[in-house]
């Protein structure tokens, strides 16, 4: 019974003894992995981040309102209580769509020293801090592809403007994309407070296209809301300023035919004054009829468009947000140490699970 419990217990004071006597190997491992772990994470370029808050403005009415955010404490959603089709749950799908990123891609941007003014599609095709250690490489396979690929297929656009969301290059693609990982969006689900995230090299950069993602966002959100009534609104100003050229009209054909007809002696010329008169009331009736609800769509739109509260703006960031350099080397050195004392004491430690 007790060499059964021997052989199933690690001896811990023979696997220190034996990492001891080969401490040699550590002093041989750990300055190798030392100097790779350098290698590789020195040349990757830092990269900074900025975050921006925002909620957004709900119209429900108290009793829905009060349901759905009952329900949103326990995580559970009953659907939009004001029937958008796009809701804050819906938004980090919309960031990641082709058409919403091409637009954001046209942003204007100044690097932080100044030295670059572009838009940030130029920025990234053209002027990414490459890692000096893997861009030979990079540039291998980038010349690889332009050489086996079509060319229209692999053809860069030049500027985002002359992008076509339905129908990209795989250039321009890869650049789209490439976008797309540098934006994160999270909405709270129980206070839908949405959190944009921006993440590129240069800090300006990081804070101006932080700041433009939130206000596409925005103006999709109230270009989507509003456009029903913009459309009403629109129809309703072109009745008004129709109604108002003919009442316009009517006002020159009644002043014009009182003028020629000063002294009225026929009935006929007051009969026909008196017609001409009441198509101009009629006429100045229905421009204040359209005018009226010109006037209530114009409020209607207002009502609609939403309003949205910044909690927290773009600011520059001043540290990097990574790599950490340092805990990346220190991780790797952690690493491969358990992996060469496992490996040095495998042995002792298959006697365990050789005898289970």
């Amino acid at each position: 019974m007790s060499d059964e419990i021997k052989k199933d217990t690690i001896d811990y004071g023979k696997i220190v003894r034996t990492l001891w006597e080969k401490k040699i190997v550590f002093l041989k491992v750990l300055p190798i992995i030392f100097v790779i772990s350098c290698l590789w994470i020195l040349p990757q370029p830092r990269y900074y981040k900025c975050d921006v808050m925002l909620a957004p403005e709900t119209s429900t009415d108290d009793v829905a309102g009060s349901l759905s955010s009952m329900a949103s404490s326990f995580g559970i959603k009953f659907g939009s209580a004001n029937n958008d089709a796009i809701y804050p749950e819906l938004y980090p799908d919309l960031l990641s769509s082709n058409e919403f990123m091409i637009g954001v891609l046209e942003t204007p941007i100044t690097t932080v020293d100044s030295s670059l003014t572009t838009d940030y599609y130029t920025y990234l095709v053209k002027h990414q801090k490459p890692n000096w250690l893997t861009q030979p490489f990079v540039d291998a396979m980038e010349w690889l592809k332009r050489v086996l690929s079509d060319k229209d297929k692999y053809a860069n656009a030049g500027s985002p403007k002359a992008l076509n969301p339905f129908k990209l290059s795989e250039f321009d693609f890869n650049i789209v994309e490439i976008a797309k990982k540098k934006i994160l969006c999270y909405v709270n689900k129980k206070t839908e407070v949405i959190t944009i995230t921006f993440t590129d090299q240069d800090p300006y950069i990081a804070a101006i296209m932080a700041n433009s993602v939130k206000q596409h966002l925005q103006n999709y959100i109230i270009d989507y809301r509003t456009k029903k009534a913009r459309v009403d609104v629109e129809h309703y100003q072109a009745l008004s300023d129709s109604a108002y050229a003919e009442y316009e009209l009517a006002t020159k054909r009644y002043d014009k035919f009182c003028d020629q007809n000063l002294d009225l002696v026929l009935q006929s010329a007051i009969s026909k004054r008196d017609n001409l008169q009441k198509d101009m009331e009629q006429k100045f009736s229905t421009y204040t009829a359209s005018k009226t609800q010109l006037e209530v769509m114009k409020a209607k739109l207002q009502e609609k468009t939403p309003a949205f509260t910044t909690l927290k703006s773009a600011t520059v960031p001043i540290k990097p947000a990574g790599p950490k350099r340092m805990i990346f080397v220190a991780a790797m050195l952690i690493l491969s140490t358990v992996i060469t004392a496992f490996w040095l004491t495998r042995k002792e430690c298959m006697k365990v699970f050789s005898a289970k």
